[in-house]
């Protein structure tokens, strides 16, 4: 038996599935180790999304190609996106690995790990349409939440997105599957269930024949022991008017959701691909937050695309400054091989004039967030606790997602374990997080 060491790069989806692998690696008797060095075999899972997201894979395979040089590591094994779309050139480029995954093959990763253990190099895509086949998982979020993924694959095709060509159409998990996976996270200690797919408004429509996110919504929250439902990366075009009502009931679904618009200009968006208009885009938030009173938005905006004009752009920073949205990022666009807009459109918008644009949005943000800060100051919420840094408790309410949104900090001597929740009085503000004292604890 092998010590497996694992990187999980990308997503949260991406992260899921690395579990999974580190679960058949553990069944199949190897160690899988929480530090890479002294590993037999080294999985890189990666992200091939965007140049970012390459550039970083490239990063943590050369760094691990480094200690192979040194002795420190043996084998190295790279897997998901990165692999799938440069299948011939990783190992052309990059002589140190020893064999590459595709995403249609993860359930083959105790295979070719013992291939890899008989000097024998692993080259194998499998199809990227098959119907997900899950597994345990080993869980590396902290234990009080999880993930779970609903679907895999995405059948939108935006302009910009290589996403269908690496992952495949969309497949939904079935629900009683999904309902027994949650129940045993449950089971395990897990309180908030954060609900992932590449679009989670699509989920049952390919496998039932309808949309059946708001049932399974509903049903989730029926699973004694689970507190809190967030729901991730929902598209805004055809949105389930029930998933609506779901969310407006369930007292247990967060009151959050993150929802990429993109952008505002109706030529931008039909140039995109992205199904929905100007027009239809503000309808919809102003549903959400009629009939969700105190929804918290999450949405990523994209820029720099083509034909992006300066009155383009106008609409853009009108967009955010209306809707003032509680959480917001915002990308550069780059023209990825393969896609839609790569072949069909010019690059031409400058790259200064990108990183100008992407500024001015953040900045605008960065007020409108701090604004949105103070208008919570005295108030009271219930939080989660995830930890402990700086002297500090590190908490969450539910307007806010792990490692992406606002911290609340909790000058507290008490030692509250991750997972407790509690009220909180909010006492101080600043552009992204919130000071805190505890009332009482839940």
């Amino acid at each position: 038996m092998a010590n497996i060491g694992f990187i999980s790069l990308g997503c949260a989806k991406n992260q899921v599935d690395c579990e999974r692998m580190m679960y058949r690696v553990q069944e199949a008797g190897h160690t899988v180790k929480s530090d890479v060095v002294g590993s037999d075999v080294v999985v890189i899972n990666t992200c091939g999304f965007i140049d970012s997201a390459k550039s970083e894979a490239i990063d943590y395979i050369l760094q691990t190609a480094a200690l192979k040089a040194e002795g420190l590591v043996g084998k190295i094994l790279v897997t998901g996106c990165l692999s799938q779309r440069y299948q011939g050139d990783i190992l052309k480029e990059m002589p140190e690995v020893d064999g590459i995954l595709g995403t249609g093959s993860y359930t083959e990763i105790v295979p070719a790990i013992e291939k890899l253990l008989n000097g024998e190099q692993v080259v194998d895509f499998g199809s990227i349409d098959a119907p997900e086949v899950e597994t345990g998982r080993i869980m590396t979020t902290a234990g009080h939440y999880a993930f779970i993924k609903i679907a895999e694959g995405c059948d939108n095709h935006c302009a910009y997105c290589v996403i269908p060509s690496l992952r495949g159409k969309y497949r939904s998990r079935p629900m009683n599957e999904l309902l027994d996976e949650a129940a045993e996270l449950a089971s395990a200690g897990v309180k908030e269930l954060i609900v992932i797919a590449q679009d989670t408004t699509y989920y049952g429509l390919d496998l039932y024949g309808k949309r059946r996110l708001a049932e399974l919504l509903r049903r989730l929250c029926r699973i004694d022991g689970i507190e809190w439902v967030r729901l991730h990366y929902a598209y805004p075009a055809s949105f389930p008017q029930d998933a609506i009502d779901a969310m407006r009931d369930e007292p247990k679904i967060c009151k959050y959701l993150d929802i990429p618009f993109q952008h505002i200009s109706d030529s931008q968006l039909r140039s995109m691909r992205r199904g929905i208009d100007r027009a239809q885009t503000y309808a919809l938030i102003d549903k959400l937050r009629s009939e969700i009173p105190g929804i918290a938005l999450r949405t990523t905006l994209l820029t720099g695309y083509p034909d992006e004009s300066e009155a383009d752009f106008a609409e853009l920073m009108e967009f955010v400054g209306r809707v003032r949205f509680e959480r917001l990022g915002v990308f550069a666009y780059s023209e990825e091989e393969g896609t839609y807009s790569a072949q069909r459109l010019s690059d031409n918008v400058p790259e200064k004039t990108k990183r100008l644009r992407v500024e001015r949005l953040m900045e605008l943000q960065n007020g409108i967030s701090r604004e949105l800060n103070m208008q919570r100051l005295g108030t009271t919420e219930r939080v989660i606790v995830d930890g402990r840094e700086d002297g500090l408790l590190v908490a969450r309410s539910q307007f806010d997602s792990p490692e992406v949104d606002t911290e609340i900090l909790i000058r507290t001597p008490q030692e509250l374990a991750p997972g407790t929740m509690c009220t909180v009085r909010i006492t101080q503000a600043d552009d992204y997080d919130l000071y805190a004292t505890i009332c009482d604890e839940i």
